[in-house]
């Protein structure tokens, strides 16, 4: 096994921490979401979706954080990534037109990059490749 260089064992530790915290929230808020737990409850719900949106939103959530660690599977990567963008973006949205717990929207900026960065930091081995025809 070759030894991995500077720049290259920087990217990949940046690519392995954003992972880490992108997925961990994925999965504990996902849990969060499945089992309704009251604070999560009623935060959907002053935000305008109704209860049963934590239990589909949660299993997806889960999904991801799974999809995410995965060997291989791209196209199934490439879907956590941008359910992840949907989710954290569509909550920031939703944070700002309701004016509801502004405090959050900080974290979930984080949350947004963080998704951003283990996307564009990810190994080869983890992209799409695609195929050109010439």
């Amino acid at each position: 096994m070759t030894p991995i260089s500077g720049p290259a064992r920087l990217r990949l530790t940046g690519y392995w921490l954003a992972t880490a915290a992108v997925a961990s929230e994925l999965a504990v808020g996902g849990i969060w979401d499945i089992a309704r737990l009251p604070y999560v409850r009623d935060l959907v719900t002053h935000l305008g979706y109704p209860p049963y949106f934590l239990v589909l939103l949660g299993t997806w959530k889960v999904l991801g954080a799974i999809a995410l660690f995965a060997p291989r599977r791209a196209l199934v990567k490439e879907w956590a990534y941008a359910g992840a963008f949907y989710t954290y973006t569509g909550a920031i949205v939703s944070h700002l037109t309701t004016g509801y717990d502004l405090g959050e929207v900080w974290l979930l900026v984080i949350l947004t990059v963080l998704t951003a960065l283990s996307w564009a930091l990810r190994p080869s081995s983890r992209r799409m490749h695609y195929l050109t025809v010439q």
